[in-house]
């Protein structure tokens, strides 16, 4: 990992690594540590040693603490703009992804999407006064 990586995609990758594998979820953490480095290695060391064991835990206390969290998604996803891909299809996708880990499609309901795009526009919508 090195300091401009995406944290979630690696964090993905070194998933699906360990899951082909078959290594133990219990040694996920242990096996991560010595692969990251900068900000996401002190989160990591931060991580309470008691929940060490718990892999989902140690990830969610490292993005709570890189405060990566699906508004980071939202900003990034509006403010990304296409003239600075030359390939319409890497905007395409890195659009897709973003979105997706924005409204995080596979964990809510479709009400619960729509609910959060009716919200962010009606917060645009408002003027500065009523806000």
């Amino acid at each position: 990992m090195t300091g401009e990586d995406d944290v979630e995609a690696y964090l993905e990758a070194f998933e699906r690594a360990v899951m082909a594998t078959k290594w133990d979820p219990g040694s996920w953490t242990a096996k991560l540590g010595p692969l990251i480095i900068g900000p996401t290695q002190a989160a990591y060391r931060a991580s309470n040693r008691t929940e060490d064991s718990d892999y989902s835990k140690v990830k969610a206390a490292i993005l709570y603490r890189l405060e990566i969290s699906p508004e980071t998604y939202r900003h990034k996803f509006r403010a990304k703009k296409g003239p600075e891909y030359s390939q319409p299809r890497l905007l395409v996708q890195t659009l897709r992804d973003l979105v997706k880990r924005w409204l995080q499609p596979e964990e809510h309901t479709v009400k619960e999407v729509v609910d959060k795009k009716i919200l962010e526009q009606f917060l645009t919508d408002l003027t500065g006064s009523t806000q």
